[in-house]
């Protein structure tokens, strides 16, 4: 041998590719790519990083004491039962090698996050994947998926990119028919935006029984995705296998008390709330009114599909949104080629958009009158 050898799942690993952020030549650029909230952090948030700003020569508290303490005060939960990491992708590749190894299957949705293949193949497992219906992950085809090797189950609820979810009774049916050792996993990453009653976080459930994890992020509602931070809620069984492999010092001091202020600044959490409820159902309405189809979203962003037709698809309408300062998530890696994901953005963002996107079907209208008059 004349290097080292990867182990054969690391190499089978599509490395995660983030969308675009930039508009060479466009004079304004609007980053409605990655989910991010348009308010930015709670300003108490932006204080509390100043005021950490002379004491960064020390580390962190290893264990974010203070940082779970306010996470269980905000939403009612035993901090003893919270586990805090670098994005609730850290927790999520904690998870996977807790729990998963050699031989073992990891069960995901069709379009579920692309982080869950990667984790599952970095532990050593084999990814398996149920099919969904109308790009909403279904609880028959992912227990149809399980089989005696099965140690883990992830579902996104919301889900990214497709925006859809399952109401509480499907996910509690879910829960009650995995057997008792396979882990479900609720990556619960948008929650705070949903405003259907039927919709659970899966708070109670993981109250309820030792093999069910809800994670959650500080990087949507919050504003804090620069800082990566998020936050898992499991059994004290989970918790402790999680403790014991996660990295001495995974949370940072900054993390720590940006995280703090903001989950206790109920004013921007609600005004964020409001302008998503505002702006996603107008953005919805406009887009579909110009003859786009628009996948039904509770979250923070729409998936928006393009005909199949030269000029017309979505990576025409891309370039062109681009070329406009208008940045989208081209989604063609979780297998919906013919999609771009928007975020909500600021008042100014999403006009702009819309109007970008009335240009671009405009355009192809008068290049078909103009084929079509010889």
């Amino acid at each position: 041998m004349t290097k080292p050898v990867v182990r054969p799942g690391v190499l089978a690993i599509d490395p995660y590719v983030p969308g675009k952020s930039a508009a060479p030549r466009a004079a304004r650029v609007f980053k409605l790519s990655a989910n991010e909230s348009p308010l930015g952090p709670s300003p108490k948030a932006i204080r509390a990083l100043c005021d950490l700003a002379p004491h960064i020569a020390a580390y962190p508290d290893g264990s974010a004491t203070r940082l779970r303490r306010a996470i269980g005060a905000a939403h009612g939960l035993d901090p003893e039962r919270i586990i805090c990491g670098a994005g609730s992708d850290d927790i999520l590749a904690l998870l996977a090698h807790a729990f998963v190894g050699e031989g073992d299957e990891g069960v995901y949705s069709q379009y579920g996050f692309l982080e869950y293949r990667i984790v599952i193949l970095a532990a050593g497992g084999t990814p398996v994947v149920a099919p969904e219906t109308d790009y909403t992950a279904s609880v028959d085809a992912l227990l149809g998926k399980v089989t005696e090797r099965t140690k883990i189950v992830f579902l996104a609820n919301p889900n990214n990119p497709t925006g859809t979810y399952l109401p509480k009774a499907e996910i509690e049916r879910l829960a009650d028919a995995l057997p008792s050792h396979v882990i479900l996993v609720i990556d619960a990453a948008y929650a705070e935006y949903v405003r259907r009653d039927d919709y659970s976080a899966a708070i109670e459930l993981v109250a309820s029984r030792e093999n069910v994890v809800m994670t959650r992020t500080f990087s949507k509602i919050y504003g804090l995705a620069g800082l990566r931070l998020g936050w898992g809620y499991a059994s004290p069984h989970v918790i402790d296998a999680l403790n014991r492999i996660r990295g001495p010092f995974n949370v940072s001091s900054a993390a720590i008390e940006a995280g703090i202020a903001a989950v206790e600044d109920g004013t921007h959490i609600e005004a964020a709330i409001a302008h998503n409820d505002r702006w996603l159902t107008w953005l919805t309405r406009e887009i579909r009114a110009l003859g786009l189809e628009v996948l039904p979203s509770v979250a923070n962003f729409i998936a928006i599909r393009f005909p199949d037709e030269p000029g017309r698809t979505a990576a025409d309408a891309d370039r062109f949104l681009t070329s406009r300062g208008f940045v989208l998530r081209a989604i063609g890696a979780y297998g919906m080629p013919g999609f771009l994901r928007l975020t909500v953005g600021s008042e100014e963002a999403n006009r702009g958009l819309v109007a970008a996107l009335g240009d671009f079907a405009q355009g192809f209208a008068a290049r078909g009158a103009r084929a079509a008059n010889g």
